[in-house]
């Protein structure tokens, strides 16, 4: 079974929220928070803070404690993803985008109403926690959780996706 790590991102400004485009292998673009793969002997805040300089610019100077945790389990293409966000405390500069993977093509700051629209076909263990996260931080909350989903099908864009309670 394959098995891999994502960290990712919630940086905010003047109550807007980072999110920044991705080109994908079909050529098609989705909106996510800033973040990406944990690489061997990285930690998850080690592996944010590298990705977030290379997507946007930001140089961030502390995390917060983690926010929320996502795990998918693709069931039929026997992989099993982690996620774990965290929040910025502090971070310097201006967007810049610099990344070596030539994914990321635009960064942009948005309100909460703009993160649903934009990330209304991103897959939902990306949309469903971060906009959790935004609606309980309007609250003064905490992201309800936890966050785990079961991906059925070979194909994603033809997957069946399930949340379950753990």
């Amino acid at each position: 079974m394959k098995q891999w790590a994502v960290a990712s991102s919630i940086i905010v400004s003047d109550d807007t929220y980072l999110l920044v485009a991705n080109r994908r292998r079909n050529n098609s673009i989705d909106w996510s928070p800033p973040g990406g793969v944990v690489d061997e002997g990285e930690t998850p805040v080690e592996a944010l803070t590298r990705e977030v300089v290379e997507e946007t610019g930001l140089s961030v100077s502390a995390w917060g404690a983690e926010a929320y945790e996502v795990t998918v389990r693709f069931v039929d293409l026997e992989m099993h993803l982690t996620v774990n966000c965290f929040p910025a405390l502090g971070w310097s500069g201006s967007i810049e985008i610099d990344d070596p993977d030539n994914i990321v093509e635009q960064a942009q700051w948005c309100s909460t109403q703009r993160c649903a629209e934009l990330l209304s076909d991103a897959p939902v263990w990306v949309r469903e926690p971060f906009l959790t996260y935004l609606d309980a931080a309007d609250l003064e909350g905490s992201a309800a959780g936890p966050f785990v989903y079961e991906v059925f099908g070979k194909k994603l864009t033809e997957a069946t996706v399930q949340r379950v309670d753990s």
